[in-house]
């Protein structure tokens, strides 16, 4: 979620018309938001991570606009087209192969457009951007800069420029050492022997991206003209986030521009304002809302949200701006006509069939699981259903399994991929609790996902001083016994526990979990200072 501020003045002024400030903090949670605290003139909104071109007092008067009927439809951004090149060379393929950029001109730099810009930026170098490794942005005052432009890797050392804020020449290693923003951004660039650079045709430096722009691109109150650059890992989102910039700036009077991107193989003229288009049928938007809505109402809330939208027939063919990355499928359409119509608007029917409910076998199972655990004092905890493949397996000392589903894009580095088994997650719970009093007794019910399949788990772990084999093999047999789960027990492999000290639970010739002492090493990665025992059941597997 992102917090935005705005001054309530500056916003009203942007809408172009008098709300009062009681009626805008009514009306923005109805758009989609929450009121994160109002001090007098300043308003702190919080919005969603999938509307970023809402992280703007500009993006929110756009839709406010459209909102309350005053202008509705597909807003429209005129960009004239010039002959400025931005040249890419095939040396940043391997480091970080993606550049958009635009031009912004007659720009009037006031104090609320520069707080907008600059909070925007670090909104979507955090959400977008994924802390600038997918996304990083760069706005430039171009009146010194010289056509084309070029973006290429070049040797750290042999780089030297004037980062923003300094007057002192640094190589590139240097500005990593010493800067603010080096320091903050270098993991991002781990690992490269090349950097990447944006140098103009004199070989001046615009930027050295993700970390920071050259200081002779600053911008200042008397900028008039700027650049942008977005650099980063995924072209569509780089596109969509052109795109936020360049409204944005166009919505306070700036005049976009075009750039000419040369790509290696292919070029492109950006900003690339040109809408997608979906069809959406009347049929379905009742379907999934439960309303009676003719195509032309439909058409018309989608107008108030900013889409372009005309009814034909039964169905809607809708345009999609630019600046909305979030539209994947129709449902997105579908929430947004109901954003507009109000959810408080939208009347619930009784079913026309009835129907009786019954709890699933494998729920009937869980819920007996956790009774019995229950019973035997453990404590349930909840662990996230995310891991990483370092606690996974190499601190389980277990070799990574073909079946993982690993996060295309992951938010932290210890949220890479989906868990495949509870206890490393129940480890980390141990850990962060072993300052509590002994025993520690913990269980956990719960989903790990083994390549398309989403299993149901049942695990417990004891720690004290004399957690043994014999104690956690007491405990398995006690509640396969009253599970009613016939069972035999065979020899067990897993490297996680200590040899001779684990067994494999066998329900026919098929192993349905395993039990027994954690290895010292387990211990030892989890920072653990007393024995463990445990077990993992797949509870599917016995389900009856």
């Amino acid at each position: 979620m992102a917090v935005i501020s705005m001054s309530y003045r500056d916003l009203v002024g942007l809408i172009g018309q008098a709300i009062p400030q009681e009626e805008l903090l009514a009306m923005l949670p109805l758009m989609g938001s929450d009121i994160d605290s109002v001090e007098g003139d300043t308003m702190n909104i919080e919005f969603f991570p999938n509307r970023p071109d809402l992280y703007s007092v500009e993006g929110v008067a756009r839709a406010v606009r459209g909102f309350i009927g005053k202008e509705t439809g597909l807003p429209n951004y005129d960009i004239s087209t010039s002959e400025n090149v931005l040249k890419v060379d095939p040396s940043v393929t391997e480091i970080r192969p993606f550049i958009v950029a635009g031009i912004v001109r007659n720009v009037k730099m006031t104090d609320e457009l520069i707080a907008s810009l600059m909070e925007a930026q670090e909104k979507l170098h955090l959400t977008l951007g994924r802390k600038r490794k997918k996304v990083a942005i760069g706005v430039h005052d171009m009146s010194q800069l010289r056509f084309p432009f070029t973006y290429k890797a070049v040797d750290p050392k042999k780089m030297k420029f004037a980062p923003l804020g300094y007057t002192l020449e640094m190589d590139m290693l240097q500005i990593l050492e010493k800067h603010e923003k080096g320091k903050e951004y270098a993991w991002v660039l781990e690992g490269k022997k090349l950097f990447p650079i944006i140098q103009d045709a004199d070989g001046k430096v615009l930027s050295f991206p993700p970390i920071i722009n050259g200081n002779i691109t600053t911008v200042t109150e008397k900028t008039t003209d700027l650049f942008l650059d977005l650099t980063g890992t995924d072209l569509n989102t780089l596109k969509c986030a052109l795109n936020i910039i360049a409204t944005l700036l166009a919505e306070r009077g700036g005049q976009i521009q075009s750039v000419k991107v040369i790509y290696p193989d292919s070029e492109m003229i950006l900003p690339d304002m040109e809408p997608r288009t979906r069809v959406l049928p009347a049929a379905e938007a009742n379907a999934l809302l439960g309303t009676l809505y003719t195509p032309e109402e439909i058409a018309q809330h989608l107008r108030k949200m900013r889409f372009g939208a005309r009814a034909e027939g039964d169905k809607i063919h809708v345009q999609v701006p630019g600046f909305r990355n979030d539209i994947i499928h129709n449902v997105d359409l579908i929430e947004d006509v109901a954003i507009s119509a109000g959810y408080g608007q939208i009347v619930g029917t009784m079913p026309k069939s009835l129907t009786f409910g019954m709890e699933r076998p494998l729920e009937a199972l869980s819920g007996n699981a956790r009774q019995l655990m229950i019973g035997h004092a453990y404590l349930e905890v909840k662990s996230l259903a995310l891991s990483c493949e370092k606690e996974q397996f190499e601190m389980m000392l277990r070799p990574e399994d073909k079946g993982l589903v690993k996060i295309q894009n992951p938010i932290a580095d210890y949220l890479t991929c989906v868990r495949m088994t509870l206890v490393p997650s129940m480890m980390g719970t141990l850990r962060a609790n072993k300052h509590r009093d002994l025993p520690q007794n913990i269980f956990e019910v719960g989903n790990v996902v083994h390549g398309t399949e989403t299993i149901r788990h049942l695990a417990a772990l004891s720690m004290h001083s004399k957690a043994s084999f014999t104690e956690i093999k007491s405990l398995v047999q006690t509640i396969l016994r009253d599970l009613n789960i016939e069972f035999a027990l065979g020899q067990c492999a897993d490297p996680a526990y200590i040899p001779g000290r684990s067994a494999e639970i066998l329900v026919g010739n098929k192993s349905i979990g395993n039990f027994g002492e954690y290895h010292p090493q387990v211990l030892e990665n989890f920072e653990l200072g007393y024995p463990v025992a445990g077990f993992e059941i797949i509870l599917e597997s016995i389900q009856k």
